[in-house]
């Protein structure tokens, strides 16, 4: 009998520990979680914004979008979005160091403890370099 009371509760404790947590994708749904900017001209200031959708049941709040550098600024919505309303993150790159680039944004919506990234990739071109892009983009020679 005390084999069985062990196992039922051993069970019991262990259905808690193996529950789906509840993640942001689950409740705002994003149209994309990665955006390519491309080839950009180097101290050219970038923006892209991240359309979502409330698809839970209730109003959600955007608590925070941290960005993983300084080099990136993400705007937030303020307030509740209401059920099955759009609104956006806008993610803003600041191009100033020739390179390319792969940028991450942690969203975290209140009351979910598992946050969700966004993430921003492309390549920042001297102004050079993006003119001799642009020029072979458009079929000139550049000679």
């Amino acid at each position: 009998m005390k084999k069985l009371l062990l196992f039922a509760s051993t069970l019991i404790l262990s259905a808690g520990v193996f529950a789906q947590e509840k993640k942001a994708e689950d409740v705002v749904k994003f149209k994309e979680l990665s955006y390519d900017f491309g080839k950009i001209k180097q101290n050219s200031p970038v923006t892209h914004d991240f359309l979502f959708t409330n698809a839970s049941e209730n109003p959600v709040i955007i608590e925070s979008a941290i960005a993983s550098c300084g080099c990136t600024t993400p705007t937030k919505p303020e307030g509740a979005i209401q059920k099955g309303k759009d609104d956006k993150i806008t993610a803003g790159f600041n191009a100033a160091n020739a390179g390319p680039f792969n940028k991450s944004i942690t969203v975290k919506v209140a009351g979910i403890d598992m946050p969700l990234q966004l993430k921003i990739t492309g390549e920042v071109l001297t102004p050079d370099a993006y003119a001799k892009y642009e020029a072979s983009k458009s079929g000139k020679s550049g000679k």
